[in-house]
């Protein structure tokens, strides 16, 4: 079965950068576009970044363009999330997701805090 497992999450300063990593398994991971979402306290969980299988296309949320990179080693089957210039306002738990026949698959979330 799908299994997606996140890490790299932590407490980090304003300005300061955290890189997350997402471990998948039970799927032919090199198919499938990968997403990663965001959810902050009393809000919808929201699209930050997503990268083609092949790794030759991303794209971004507006907040976060410019600041975030999104990439993955096939090899691996991981995807990672490069975050910088980090804003309080990035504080979530940040989830790995991939969707397949229409059914989405999410990891157990990774903890970001942004404070001084």
């Amino acid at each position: 079965q799908v299994q997606l497992v996140e890490s790299g999450g932590g407490l980090v300063q304003p300005g300061g950068s955290l890189r997350l990593a997402c471990a998948a398994s039970g799927f032919t991971f090199s198919t499938y576009i990968m997403r990663w979402y965001r959810q902050a306290p009393g809000k919808e969980r929201e699209l930050v970044a997503g990268i083609a299988g092949t790794g030759d296309s991303t794209n971004y949320a507006d907040s976060v363009k410019g600041r975030f990179t999104i990439s993955r080693d096939n090899t691996k089957n991981t995807v990672y999330l490069q975050m910088n210039s980090l804003k309080p306002e990035d504080t979530a738990v940040y989830y790995c997701n991939v969707r397949i026949l229409q059914r989405n698959s999410w990891g157990q979330g990774t903890q970001v805090t942004v404070s001084s």
